[in-house]
């Protein structure tokens, strides 16, 4: 369960940024989104590494701040910002715009993410999402934004019909487009 929390998270800081007096709230199409998480994944594992210090063995990939794994999603988040900058200015007030469209938009919006993402990291579950990271490592980063966007459409279907059923949801609203 806290996985989902984990995963869904990532979307949550863009969403907030979203204009609450738009009629027809914008989606996020599953590239726009991944661009989005692939921007964010440097500084969340970062940030995980830093809280699961402690839990984790020094040659835990989430541990290293620098390293092969960092660099190789640094270079990634970096090659993706145009379009995940593009996601954030859709999902905005569109008075906010120009402040969007500067350098100072990605420094705080992946320090609004990390924090969001990670905070919902119980110490005890430092272990699975090093693991997770550890299988999700040979993987290109695209593929891991895309395993990400899947596995956060698929909770939101799933959303859906948990609350049909119960009523409450545990999940952040994420403004993910449907399928075609």
């Amino acid at each position: 369960m806290r996985v989902r929390f984990r995963l869904a998270a990532l979307f949550v800081a863009p969403a907030l940024l979203a204009s609450p007096a738009a009629a027809q709230r914008p989606c996020l199409t599953s590239a726009e989104a991944e661009s989005l998480a692939t921007v964010a994944l440097p500084d969340v594992i970062r940030e995980t590494g830093r809280v699961c210090a402690q839990r984790l063995p020094a040659t835990s990939l989430i541990r290293s701040g620098s390293g092969p794994l960092i660099a190789k999603y640094q270079a990634a988040a970096d090659r993706a910002w145009p379009a995940a900058q593009g996601a954030i200015v859709k999902l905005s007030d569109p008075a906010v715009t120009l402040l969007l469209q500067s350098e100072y938009a990605r420094p705080v919006l992946t320090s609004l993410i990390a924090p969001l993402v990670v905070g919902r990291v119980a110490i005890e579950d430092c272990g699975t999402v090093d693991r997770l990271v550890t299988l999700l490592e040979p993987l290109p980063p695209a593929n891991t934004a895309g395993v990400i966007v899947t596995v956060l459409r698929y909770l939101k279907a799933d959303k859906t019909k948990s609350v049909a059923k119960s009523g409450k949801t545990g999940l952040p609203e994420i403004p993910l487009c449907p399928q075609p």
